[in-house]
């Protein structure tokens, strides 16, 4: 017994043991932090998934890497994750991290900097060089050459060289390349050029940003913004640096020169144009404003913005906001509103739009799209539409759409439409799919709700058909009638709603409000019946009821007191009529059957 129970612990523990271990210190970088795996068979992005979930961080990489369904074979005892991912990839991918992420990209080429002159002079450090693939031999054309701590940054031109110039005194000089699909390189030159410079291990070389290319998919960025640029914030994707304060004419002529772009500041002015990595304070444009990152708390221009990372603050612009990632705040423009992600705040424009969800209030002139949720408010001049939920309100000059599920009000002038309406609908025509709520128009259509036709006779006119329409809580009635009796010819057509209560299996009573245009041999006067009846109503089978009720009837005609009706038609004037406020009121009753 005690043999087969040892067996057993230590088939337990095998088993254990086979899965991905670790032993981390969370303190550590994330790079730094060790694991233990023994994996068989697994795929590389499930190999991935398992030593995230033992670092407590995050992978970032483009899903074109590397082959998602690649099946590998990883043995790792106690090693860096820097390490398991140089076995994992054979060298071709380089690592950034920032607090949560590591940043995979592939840099399967390597290259080096080799310096051809260095002159010095009085306040003036000036070095020129080329860079040359290593593997080939050849010199690489557009690699971005810079200094991180003075912000100072070349491009490789045509034949790989490069030229660039410091002034101020500098004991040292840290010349970094950077181009994508190559791993990067640092090199450092000593204030005496009797030193022969040297090759240098970058500390902050594995330290990086999640940093989005939003902006350079925009095409109104990229009209703004030379080819130049666009390749350095390529080739230099995730390097970022603090500033208090930049101005700039244009993109590319900036106090901060081509490093622009990795900068974030706390005060930008830009006269007509600035193309910057982002702000933390306040951005002024006499024109356009192009930040590649987060912007916080203020950010004005005269036509447009356009921001690729995070928005949090205020944001208006003459014309345009445009915005990569997440708003939170106010977003005001002339023309249009574009969030790419989430929006929490206000929007006011001509035209707003939420690619994702939004909580928030849109104002807007023409109209207000959400491509997913919605809980705020909607305004706007044209129309409303929610692609997925709404929890609030939409208001609408011509119509409001929400294409899943409404819970709140929509109020138009002509349609309203929710796939699923647990709300109210006022409108002169409500839509929905499904409804548990109550529409309130001239025509309320529920696809699986109340569809019947009614015919019926009572005292007045025996021939009536109605057509009714909504759910139980609201229905819109239709109605046509004539009574054929001789020499009392009625021709009628009217409007009414209803509700049906206590609905039960076989019994329901229903309530129905209506008023109906009596035609009686000439259009010279206006005649309506108003009509509030009861109906008792047993279900015989699905598709056939019967009903029948008391009906209180209030007749309003604008013909004189003596005035009779043509020969042929009935004279209005039931024998148990009262005159109520000038005008006849009687009880009388109403039968028929219900179809559908």
């Amino acid at each position: 017994m005690r043999t087969r129970l040892l067996f057993f612990i230590i088939l337990f523990f095998s088993c254990f043991l086979a899965q991905a271990q670790t032993a981390v210190n969370y303190n550590q970088s994330n790079l730094a932090k060790r694991v233990t795996l023994d994996l068989k068979y697994n795929r590389i992005s499930d190999v991935l998934q398992k030593i995230s979930n033992a670092g407590k961080f995050y992978f970032a990489y483009n899903g074109a890497l590397f082959k998602q369904d690649s099946v590998v074979n990883l043995n790792v005892k106690n090693i860096a994750v820097r390490d398991v991912l140089d076995q994992l990839f054979e060298g071709k991918v380089a690592y950034k991290e920032n607090e949560e992420y590591i940043i995979l990209r592939y840099a399967a080429n390597r290259f080096s900097i080799e310096a051809e002159s260095i002159v010095t002079a009085e306040n003036l450090y000036a070095i020129t060089g080329y860079v040359v693939d290593i593997q080939t031999g050849k010199r690489v054309k557009n690699a971005s050459v810079y200094e991180k701590r003075l912000l100072q940054s070349a491009l490789t031109d045509e034949e790989g060289t490069f030229n660039l110039k410091f002034k101020g005194e500098h004991k040292s000089i840290v010349l970094t390349a950077s181009k994508e699909n190559y791993r990067d390189t640092s090199l450092v030159f000593l204030s005496s050029i009797n030193v022969k410079p040297q090759g240098y291990d970058d500390p902050d070389k594995e330290k990086g940003t999640l940093f989005s290319d939003m902006l350079d998919n925009f095409r109104i960025s990229r009209w703004f913004t030379s080819s130049k640029q666009r390749i350095q914030n390529i080739n230099i994707p995730n390097f970022l640096a603090n500033m208090p304060i930049q101005a700039s004419l244009t993109p590319g002529l900036s106090s901060q020169g081509k490093m622009s772009t990795s900068v974030v500041n706390k005060f930008s002015l830009n006269l007509i144009g600035g193309y910057t990595a982002g702000v933390d304070g306040m951005e002024i444009a006499g024109v356009f404003n192009l930040d590649k990152g987060n912007v916080q708390y203020v950010q004005v221009a005269g036509a447009f913005n356009v921001v690729g990372g995070l928005t949090k603050g205020v944001q208006i612009a003459g014309a345009l906001n445009i915005n990569g990632q997440d708003v939170k705040g106010v977003q005001v423009s002339g023309a249009f509103n574009n969030v790419q992600r989430n929006m929490e705040g206000v929007q006011v424009s001509g035209l707003n739009y939420v690619r994702r969800s939004a909580k928030a209030v849109q104002i807007s002139a023409v109209g207000n799209i959400i491509t997913d949720d919605l809980q705020g408010l909607q305004i706007t001049g044209i129309g409303n539409v929610v692609s997925k939920n709404t929890k609030g309100v939409q208001i609408a000059a011509l119509g409001n759409i929400t294409s899943g599920l409404m819970r709140g009000i929509q109020i138009s002038g002509i349609f309203n439409y929710a796939k699923s309406n647990k709300g109210l609908q006022i409108g002169l025509i409500n839509a929905a799919d499904s409804s548990s709520g109550v529409s309130l128009g001239l025509f309320n259509f529920v696809k699986n709700g109340y569809h019947k036709i009614s015919i019926s006779s009572n005292e007045l006119i025996n021939a009536n058909i109605a057509f009714k329409s909504g759910n139980a809580n609201l229905y819109t009635i239709f109605m046509l009638g004539k009574n054929f009796v001789k020499d009392e010819n009625i021709e009628t057509f009217g409007l009414g709603f209803g509700h049906d209560f206590f609905a039960g299996k076989l019994f329901s009573v229903a309530a129905e409000l209506s008023a109906q245009h009596l035609y009686l041999g000439q259009w010279d006067y206006v005649n309506i019946l108003n009509k509030f009846q009861l109906n008792l109503q047993f279900r015989v089978f699905k598709g056939l009821s019967i009903y029948g009720g008391p009906v209180a009837n209030y007749y309003v005609t604008n013909a004189p007191a003596d005035y009779r009706s043509p020969v042929g038609y009935k004279q209005i004037d039931p024998a148990n009529s009262k005159i109520i406020r000038g005008h006849k009121g009687w009880l009388g009753w109403n039968a028929g059957i219900t179809l559908f």
